[in-house]
C-alpha cells in the first residue's frame, strides 16, 4: 500500500517491517572486522539521501565519559566547566545538555550546586545502569531524562551479556518500561552500534522502543554509539559501518524523528569529527562531545570541533561564543592539570604557530597567507611564531611586534639592526649545537641587551 511519508512528505511504498532476528550464533562480520588486521571498508553503492534537521545542536559528554579517562574533577571544577559550556554555548542553547554521574554523594553535590546556578542551558542529564533503584534517584534529583546502556552488536549480545537477541532485547525494553514508570525520559545508547546487525537487530529493537514511546506518552532518544571509531562517512559505504547508512535507516525504517537522534563517536581511526557533521548532514539534530576530546581510548568527538563545524554549516555561531574555548583550554591546563597535546587544533599551545621563517614571512606582510582565520578575533588568540633555527629574520621581526604589541610606525621589520642582531645570536646558538626551541625569557632577555636594557628608541 501507499503511505504518506512523514520524513520525504511523498508518497512512498509502505516498507517491509523488520523483524527481530534471533540468531543461534552471532553475526561478527569477521568480512569487515577480522581483528587480526585493519578493519576493511566495503561499498555496496547505495546512496541514502541528505537530511540536514531544520535545528541542529551539540550535547556534552565531558563529564561522564570524559571523566571516566583522566583523575575524577573536583566538585568546583564540575561546576566551572559547566559555566564554561553555558557560555560558549549562548543563549539559544546550541550547547544543549551535559550528562552527569550520580552514584557517589560528590556527583550529587556537584548536579546540586550547578542546578542552583539557575542556567537554562546545557540542561542537566544523567547516565545510570538500568534499575528501579537508579530511576527512582534520578526522579528524586529532578532529572529529567537519562541515558541508560543497550548494547546492540554481537559482539557484547553474545560475548559479554552471554544472551541470545531476544533476550536481550527483552532485558532492554523492561528496563525501558521501569523509566517510564519512574517518570523519567529514557535516552538510549546503543552501543557499538557499527558492529551491529542494523536490520536483525536494531532496527526491529528501535520499532519497539518508538512503539512503547507512543504508547506511553513519554518521549525515547536514541543515540547511536560508535563505541570503537569503526563508523565511516563516505556516501554509499555498506552498513554497518556507513554512518549515513545508520541515521537514514533509523528514520526511514524506525520512525526516530530527528531531534530524538543522536550520534556519539569516537576517535580511533580519525574520523570522529568527519562521523558527526555527517550524522547532522544525514538527518541527527544532536552529536556527542567531550571538551577537548577527552574519552576513553583516544577520545571523544571534540566539542570545540564541533562548535566550528556548527559555525562552517550553519554560516554562523548563532550567538555562541567561541573565545571561551581558549578560556577553557587555559582551565584544563593551569587548574586541572591536563597537558594539552601542543599541535591540537584551536586549544593547543602551537596550533596557529608557526616556526619556518619563509611561512612567519607571510605573516609579516599579512596574516590571512598562513593563519587559518582571524583567531585573535575567534578564539582570542593571535597567530604567533617560535623562534628556533629556521625562523628567519622575518619570523624575529614578527615575535617582537606581537609580545611587545607594536603597531604601525613602531613595528619593526626584518632590516632591523635588533632582528639583525637577534638572527646572528639564534644563528650561533645552533651552529653551536643547541637542539632546543628558545624560550621567552632567553628571547627577552637578548632583545633587552641588544638595544642596551631598553627598548625605547630601539623600536
Amino acid at each position: 500500500m501507499l503511505e504518506l511519508s512523514n520524513n520525504s512528505n511523498l508518497l512512498e511504498q509502505d516498507s517491509y517491517k523488520y523483524s527481530l532476528q534471533d540468531v543461534e550464533n552471532p553475526n561478527l562480520y569477521r568480512d569487515f572486522y577480522p581483528y587480526e588486521d585493519v578493519p576493511k571498508v566495503a561499498f555496496n553503492h547505495r546512496r541514502v539521501p541528505i537530511g540536514m534537521p531544520k535545528d541542529i545542536w551539540i550535547t556534552d559528554t565531558s563529564l561522564r565519559d570524559g571523566q571516566q579517562s583522566v583523575e575524577p574533577y573536583s566538585v568546583e571544577q564540575i561546576v566551572n566547566l559547566y559555566k564554561y559550556m553555558s557560555r560558549l554555548g549562548g543563549p539559544y542553547g546550541i550547547i544543549r545538555q551535559t550528562e552527569m554521574f550520580v552514584y557517589s554523594k560528590k556527583d550529587r553535590d556537584a548536579i546540586e550546586k550547578c542546578k542552583e546556578l539557575g542556567l537554562k542551558f546545557p540542561e542537566i542529564t544523567t547516565w545510570i545502569r538500568a534499575n528501579k533503584e537508579d530511576f527512582k534517584l534520578v526522579k528524586d534529583l529532578g532529572i529529567r531524562e537519562t541515558g541508560i546502556l543497550v548494547s546492540c552488536s554481537d559482539y557484547h549480545i553474545f560475548k559479554k551479556l552471554k544472551m541470545s537477541r531476544k533476550q536481550a532485547m527483552d532485558m532492554y525494553l523492561a528496563s525501558v518500561a521501569e523509566a517510564f514508570d519512574a517518570g523519567v525520559m529514557p535516552r538510549c545508547h546503543l552501543e557499538d552500534i557499527t558492529r551491529a546487525d542494523f536490520y536483525g537487530f536494531v532496527v526491529p529493537f528501535v520499532n519497539e522502543l518508538m512503539k512503547m514511546s507512543r504508547d506511553a506518552g513519554i518521549p525515547v532518544r536514541i543515540r547511536a554509539c560508535d563505541t570503537m571509531g569503526y563508523g565511516v562517512p563516505y556516501p554509499e559505504v555498506a552498513l554497518p559501518r556507513s554512518v549515513p547508512g545508520i541515521i537514514y535507516g533509523l528514520q526511514q525504517y524506525s520512525d526516530v524523528p530527528s531531534e530524538m537522534l543522536e550520534w556519539h563517536g569516537h576517535n580511533d581511526f580519525y574520523k570522529a569529527v568527519a562521523n558527526a557533521s555527517t550524522a547532522w548532514i544525514y538527518g541527527a539534530s544532536a552529536v556527542n562531545c567531550s571538551l577537548l576530546g577527552i574519552g576513553e581510548r583516544t577520545g571523544n568527538v571534540p566539542l570545540e570541533a564541533m562548535v566550528m563545524e556548527y559555525a562552517s554549516l550553519r554560516g554562523s555561531f548563532d550567538g555562541m561564543d567561541p573565545t571561551v574555548i581558549t578560556e577553557i583550554a587555559e582551565y584544563f591546563s593551569k587548574e586541572i592539570g591536563y597537558k594539552i597535546p601542543p599541535m591540537t587544533p584551536f586549544v593547543g599551545k602551537n596550533f596557529n604557530v608557526t616556526r619556518a621563517g619563509i611561512h612567519a614571512d607571510g605573516l609579516l606582510k599579512d596574516q590571512e597567507i598562513y593563519n587559518i582565520f582571524d583567531t585573535d578575533k575567534i578564539l582570542n588568540r593571535p597567530a604567533s611564531v617560535m623562534l628556533g633555527k629556521t625562523s628567519g629574520l622575518a619570523g624575529i621581526a614578527y615575535w617582537i611586534n606581537q609580545n611587545y604589541k607594536l603597531s604601525g610606525d613602531n613595528e619593526v621589520d626584518k632590516r632591523s639592526e635588533l632582528v639583525v642582531k637577534m638572527k646572528e645570536w639564534i644563528d650561533k646558538e645552533y651552529e653551536d649545537g643547541r637542539q632546543t626551541s628558545l624560550s621567552s625569557e632567553e628571547i627577552e632577555q637578548k632583545i633587552l641587551e641588544f638595544s642596551n636594557g631598553t627598548l625605547k628608541g630601539v623600536l
